[in-house]
């Protein structure tokens, strides 16, 4: 199950002002199946999928059982993520 904070909720609104328009379903996808999970900041993970070609989206979010919350998400350039792989 997924649960968005308002925080997060209010994320879609502001990268949507900026040309960036993520939708719900490809936030959960990336933190149900992620290409790539973060661990540097536990408890919390950081889910990473691919956007296109040189972007990918990062998923911030912790974990209770069932339940993932989505803290924060953000989109970011593969090579600035690459190098930690």
């Amino acid at each position: 199950m997924i649960h968005f904070t308002k925080h997060a909720l209010e994320k879609f609104e502001i990268l949507k002002r900026h040309g960036l328009n993520i939708s719900r379903e490809k936030v959960a996808e990336t933190a149900e199946n992620p290409e790539f999970i973060d661990y540097s900041r536990q408890p919390l993970k950081i889910a990473e999928r691919a956007l296109d070609k040189t972007h990918v989206l990062r998923v911030v979010f912790k974990e209770e059982g069932e339940i993932k919350t989505i803290i924060t998400f953000y989109p970011g350039r593969k090579s600035q993520y690459e190098k930690r792989k």
